[in-house]
């Protein structure tokens, strides 16, 4: 790292931890040339997603979507605020896991599903059924035969 002071190559880590927001690692350093301290902030690079929507529209991922669906989907069900946002988590590691730069919407749409299929049966009906786009009572008795097979 270079001193922000002499420009020297040469500098030391003195002191290593995580930063307050816990994403981030502080480090204090040293100049060997010098002998001044600086301290400098070390974050995970990460590769913007891009969701393909069903009209091949781009855009960037917001992780404030996917909050808004699931926390509409379990409006009144008696689900744990912690749960939700475990659910959440699970989500979002699943499709950065998948390592793509690019995913489109129906696959995000699939494994919110199966969360939601896990964390809370209504939850996931509601969630299908503005998902799929139900379009008659029948559709809609289609999936809840599917759950409850």
């Amino acid at each position: 790292m270079k001193c922000p002071y002499c420009g020297n190559i040469d500098t030391r880590v003195i002191d290593s931890r995580p930063a307050d927001d816990g994403t981030t690692i502080r480090r204090r350093r040293s100049c060997d040339a010098c002998n001044k301290r600086f301290t400098t902030y070390e974050k995970v690079e990460t590769i913007p997603l891009i969701v393909i929507k069903k009209d091949n529209n781009r855009e960037q991922y917001d992780r404030t979507k996917l909050e808004g669906g699931v926390l509409r989907a379990c409006y009144k069900r008696p689900v744990a605020a912690a749960d939700i946002q475990a659910t959440i988590d699970s989500i979002e590691t699943a499709i950065f896991s998948r390592e793509e730069k690019e995913i489109p919407s129906s696959q995000i749409g699939e494994i919110v599903m199966e969360s939601l299929k896990k964390l809370d049966p209504v939850a996931y009906v509601r969630f299908a059924s503005v998902y799929r786009e139900f379009k008659d009572v029948n559709t809609f008795m289609d999936e809840l035969k599917k759950i409850l097979e």
